[in-house]
């Protein structure tokens, strides 16, 4: 249930309102827009009888929700959420960001492809140091020592990194060491310990869409995250699993205006993940910046042939710098004002 404060009502009227639904066993989620404020009431409010809220001064006017996710819902939160991803950077709410960079981190070489996704336009810089395989006996990545790879190139090139936390028992070390963006994968997205964990945080979260999960689902988990008082995350399309067997996942474009309707949250597109054959990369890219992302997640190797993991959706850092200028374009048509 949402009640939509009143203009003319004072700070000292919303306080003791909130504090009246909050002593009556509810939780309360506060937005306060440029037009009007919200007020989220989440629990049974099946208990609240709507008119007596309505005959409140404060009160404009109350609204059922039937959607299970609140915190996430546009409803509760009429304006786009803006996350701060650090090093100045911001997502949502208009700003477009692009993170780029290995599926792996392998070594040194990550400076050389840092260096070149920055020189390109890219803003953020994503490498995975845990990484999720299929097979067990698959590279599962540098761990800690790929953690400390990833920090020392952000602060050489004053980038903030993405990168996977795969177990509740590592979050801890991903916020000691200041990780700016944590990346919960497909095959975690419904994995509730670790998201409740990363939702006990306050660091920005790269929420993936599971591989077979729907849009609710995501929702839902997001949801998880954001009941444990970290509101800052960002929503990813990575394509689903179909019975489609010409890429490795169907991109789901339908689900960034999708999502876009149904939450405030950022939706950024990740076409490397969704068809997994360089060849499609860049065009899926394009349509979701079509689409409205307000993002991109992008594979970048400088060797793609003798990449650890996940070669084959890679672009090199050329393909990639001729990728960025028809990004530029396509975000330049769709932002534009029209007469």
């Amino acid at each position: 249930m949402i009640a939509i404060v009143k203009e003319s009502a004072t700070p000292e009227q919303l306080n003791h309102f909130v504090k009246w639904i909050e002593s009556r066993g509810y939780k309360t989620n506060v937005s306060k827009g440029e037009n009007e404020t919200i007020v989220g009431i989440i629990g049974d409010t099946t208990r609240i009888d709507p008119f007596l809220l309505e005959s409140m001064d404060i009160i404009e006017r109350v609204q059922r929700v039937s959607e299970p996710f609140k915190k996430a819902n546009r409803k509760f939160h009429p304006e786009d959420t803006v996350v701060d991803c650090g090093h100045g950077v911001k997502i949502g709410g208009g700003n477009f960001q692009v993170m780029a960079g290995p599926c792996s981190v392998e070594g040194k070489n990550l400076f050389e492809i840092a260096r070149a996704v920055k020189d390109a336009g890219a803003t953020m810089l994503r490498g995975g140091a845990y990484k999720p395989r299929t097979s067990p006996y698959s590279y599962q990545g540098m761990g800690e020592e790929g953690l400390d790879l990833l920090l020392e190139a952000s602060a050489d090139l004053d980038m903030p990194i993405v990168t996977e936390v795969m177990d509740p028992r590592d979050v801890q070390l991903f916020v000691d060491k200041k990780i700016d963006v944590m990346q919960i994968g497909a095959r975690n997205s419904q994995n509730f310990p670790l998201l409740k964990e990363v939702g006990k945080t306050k660091t920005p979260i790269l929420l993936k869409r599971g591989i077979a999960g729907t849009i609710d689902e995501l929702l839902m988990a997001a949801e998880y995250i954001m009941s444990e008082g970290n509101e800052n995350v960002i929503l990813c399309e990575r394509g689903i699993r179909t019975f489609e067997t010409r890429t490795r996942n169907t991109f789901d474009i339908n689900a960034i205006p999708v999502l876009h309707h149904l939450t405030h949250l950022p939706v950024v597109g990740d076409p490397s993940h969704a068809t997994g054959y360089t060849r499609y990369v860049r065009q899926v890219a394009y349509a979701a910046t079509a689409a409205g992302a307000d993002g991109l997640e992008i594979e970048v190797h400088n060797h793609p042939t003798q990449a650890w993991s996940d070669g084959a959706q890679a672009l090199t850092p050329e393909m990639f710098a001729e990728a960025m200028k028809r990004i530029a374009l396509i975000r330049e048509a769709i932002t534009t004002e029209v007469d």
